[in-house]
């Protein structure tokens, strides 16, 4: 097989690292983190109807302890607003606040120069190729899960 493949995770684990290091700087001066902003981009998208945190779970595959925890942060600066849900006293929705959507155009500013920069000097079709090669590897790592999970299971 061509390509040393412990050096391509390792290569795709300094990716995810250097974008997370620089989603946090470019999000610092609006109290945020990069995780931060993903999360209320996506409560942003969702404000008409509103979005709950299993939701948000479902999406973004944190535990639920932390995005609860994220959450709090961007209610505590005034981001994210929550109310119960009307079907269900116990759910919580969440909504977009205005200062959240003041800093919309912002955060997409922020997003667009970082894809900008990671994806300089890739032809569209390079860019396609790697999406197609992306899905596939995480269609291998979520069979591979789901079978794994089948056989702990077993009795």
């Amino acid at each position: 097989m061509d390509g040393d493949r412990g050096m391509m995770i390792q290569d795709n684990r300094q990716i995810n690292i250097r974008l997370e290091q620089m989603g946090n700087r470019a999000m610092a001066q609006k109290g945020l983190t990069a995780i931060q902003a993903h999360v209320l981009l996506y409560i942003l998208d969702h404000s008409e109807q509103g979005v709950s945190l299993t939701d948000i779970h479902r999406e973004f595959q944190c535990s639920m302890a932390a995005l609860s925890e994220l959450v709090k942060r961007l209610r505590e600066k005034d981001y994210v607003r929550v109310e119960p849900c009307a079907q269900d006293d116990r759910r919580k929705i969440l909504f977009g606040t205005e200062k959240g959507l003041r800093i919309r155009a912002f955060l997409d500013r922020a997003i667009s120069t970082a894809q900008d920069q990671l994806y300089s000097g890739f032809s569209p079709q390079e860019l396609a190729t790697l999406d197609r090669l992306q899905k596939k590897m995480l269609r291998n790592l979520s069979a591979r899960t789901q079978n794994h999970d089948k056989e702990v299971s077993k009795p």
